[in-house]
C-alpha cells in the first residue's frame, strides 16, 4: 500500500481530538509565547502556527476571520493579528523548537517550542488605556 497524500501525525486520536489538541496548543503558543511539549506535536504545530502568523502578516478582514475560525478563541486571534504580527519582521520561520530531553514516565522526546524574535506584550496594554 503507498502512503500518498496522507499529512500529519495522528497522535493515536481521532479527528476531532486532534483538532481540539492542535488548536489549544496553537493558542498557549501564542498567549504565552513558548511551551513546552512533545517533540512531535511541537513540530506538529509549527507547521500550522507559521500559516497562521503569515495570515496574520498580511492583515484584513478575512484573514482575521481564517484565524478566528482555525483557532477558535476571538481573544487569541486579536492578539496574535494586533500585538503579534506587526512586531515579526522576518518573512518565514518564525518559530524555533528546542530540544529540553526526555520525559520521566514515559521516555518521550521533549521540546520547547517558541517565536525566535522577542515578543512584547505592551502594546496591548497601552491600546486599552488609551480607549
Amino acid at each position: 500500500m503507498h502512503r500518498h497524500g496522507y499529512k500529519g501525525r495522528k497522535f493515536g486520536r481521532e479527528t476531532d481530538q486532534r483538532l481540539a489538541l492542535t488548536r489549544g496548543l496553537m493558542c498557549s503558543l501564542i498567549k504565552y509565547q513558548s511551551i513546552e511539549t512533545t517533540l512531535a506535536r511541537a513540530k506538529e504545530i509549527r507547521r500550522s502556527t507559521e500559516k497562521l502568523i503569515t495570515l496574520a502578516k498580511k492583515g484584513g478582514l478575512a484573514n482575521r476571520r481564517l484565524i478566528i475560525a482555525r483557532l477558535g478563541d476571538i481573544e487569541t486571534a486579536d492578539l496574535l493579528v494586533d500585538v503579534i504580527a506587526p512586531q515579526i519582521k522576518r518573512d518565514s520561520g518564525y518559530l524555533k523548537i528546542e530540544h529540553t530531553g526526555f520525559r520521566r514516565g514515559d521516555n518521550s522526546e521533549m521540546g520547547t517550542i517558541s517565536f525566535v524574535d522577542e515578543i512584547s506584550l505592551e502594546k496591548k496594554a497601552a491600546k486599552k488605556e488609551a480607549k
